[in-house]
């Protein structure tokens, strides 16, 4: 019996190409049968095309999701993992409800989503994973942490047990520098929950025999771990969690069981081979003439050789009349193409000129990345994103909002194999 997946916020379908492969492989042990994507800041819903394109014949909902749970419950099937990279906000706790279901947070916050299938589902599935940026570890700024703690105590107290990593995948010779958090979450019922619950060496499993640890691994933490509690009620989480401190208390790895956590800084410790920037390029005469970049454009005022470049200048705020002294330094022009590229960002389509979308010089002149080459540096299949409703700056868009599918990829194949039995996948 094949793995049962539910993705949420499912964007163009990235967890589901990770897991499943595309086109599916047929010895997969991974089966999505149910999907979310919803974007509340737009009227057209662009990125559900692209998704039922790639999936004609997928059960795919493209409804908002929280409405979803709150009418149409039902909907959401069975399932033995829970997959969505969702939204950064602040998930502080507003308020308890007057029943025994526990607590919600703000309206519109996205991890409450998950938090009440999972509170809500008679048979909650066995494990969860999830993807987001980074600063979710040390946010929000006036109360380093809070919002992670929240989460952590959450599904604690959901019964679940999680390890985290922060993963840049460039560090695995992926042709990318994308930082982003992952974690993993193991329900008390399964034999991954019992095996972190009974491991007496907690760097043992960090660095050596957590999900994290086989797929992506790390120099030996040798007792640099540091240690932590937290409550279980999420109100007193969230209003007292390591409240006047400077620095969040977790750092780029850890795990947690029974309201304790462990959490370590890591250093990778791969031996393969790396891709660069150079190695996704498209050949010059497929790049459609709209690209390149004019000299023009690199020497007009504000261009690109100006956005790109160090500044050290006055500038003027209309707004609240005053001067003040605006400096920056210089950024690589064109980008290094013996290197992992930089982080593609939401705003790299366009032609205008911008201080953060990639330039490359190939045969003399300057371009910007086209499409395929976006989606090549995401590890996604070429061409996944075209649509014929679908512009290149919102395929570039879709890419900035993406996760490195090869992340994916070998999570889902190490999990699956540190998982004891596929086949009793449901538990009370």
């Amino acid at each position: 019996m094949p793995i049962k997946v539910i993705e949420l916020f499912a964007g163009v379908g990235g967890f589901r190409i990770g897991l499943e492969g595309y086109p599916k492989e047929k010895k997969s042990p991974y089966e999505v049968i149910w999907s979310n994507q919803w974007e509340p800041s737009t009227k057209t819903q662009h990125a559900n095309r692209v998704y039922k394109k790639r999936w004609p014949h997928a059960n795919h909902s493209e409804e908002n999701i929280e409405e979803v749970i709150e009418h149409n419950f039902d909907e959401i099937p069975d399932h033995d993992l829970l997959v969505g990279g969702f939204p950064c906000q602040d998930y502080s706790v507003a308020t308890t409800l007057n029943n025994s279901k526990g607590l919600i947070g703000k309206k519109g916050v996205l991890w409450w989503s998950i938090e009440a299938i999972l509170r809500k589902k008679r048979y909650r599935p066995k494990y969860l994973l999830l993807e987001n940026v980074d600063r979710l570890l040390k946010s929000p700024s006036t109360q380093r942490g809070r919002d992670f703690a929240v989460m952590l105590s959450s599904l604690n107290n959901l019964g679940y047990a999680v390890e985290w990593r922060v993963i840049n995948a460039a560090d695995y010779g992926m042709p990318q520098r994308r930082r982003r958090i992952f974690f993993i979450a193991y329900h008390r019922n399964t034999p991954m929950y019992q095996k972190l619950k009974k491991s007496t060496s907690k760097s043992d499993w960090l660095d050596s025999y957590g999900t994290f640890a086989k797929a992506f691994p790390i120099e030996t933490l040798n007792g640099t771990i540091t240690m932590g509690t937290f409550e279980k009620d999420l109100v007193k989480v969230s209003d007292t969690f390591n409240l006047n401190q400077k620095f969040s208390p977790f750092k780029n790895c850890g795990l947690m069981v029974e309201g304790q956590f462990w959490t370590a800084k890591p250093y990778p410790a791969y031996k393969g081979e790396f891709q660069v920037l150079g190695d996704i390029l498209v050949a010059p005469e497929a790049v459609p003439e709209a690209f390149f970049i004019s000299q023009e454009d690199v020497d007009r005022k504000k261009g690109w050789k100006y956005l790109k470049g160090a500044k050290n200048e006055s500038r003027y705020n209309k707004k609240f009349g005053f001067h003040y002294r605006y400096s920056e330094g210089r950024m690589v022009f064109p980008d290094a193409l013996d290197k992992a590229s930089r982080t593609i960002i939401t705003g790299e389509g366009g032609k205008s000129p911008s201080r953060f979308k990639h330039v490359v010089k190939q045969n003399g002149r300057l371009r910007r990345l086209t499409p395929v080459e976006l989606e090549k540096l995401n590890m996604f299949p070429e061409n996944h994103t075209e649509h014929e409703a679908i512009t290149d700056a919102k395929r570039a868009f879709f890419m900035g909002n993406a996760l490195v599918v090869g992340i994916i990829k070998q999570l889902g194949k190490e999990l699956y194999s540190q998982i004891d039995s596929p086949k009793k996948a449901l538990v009370d």
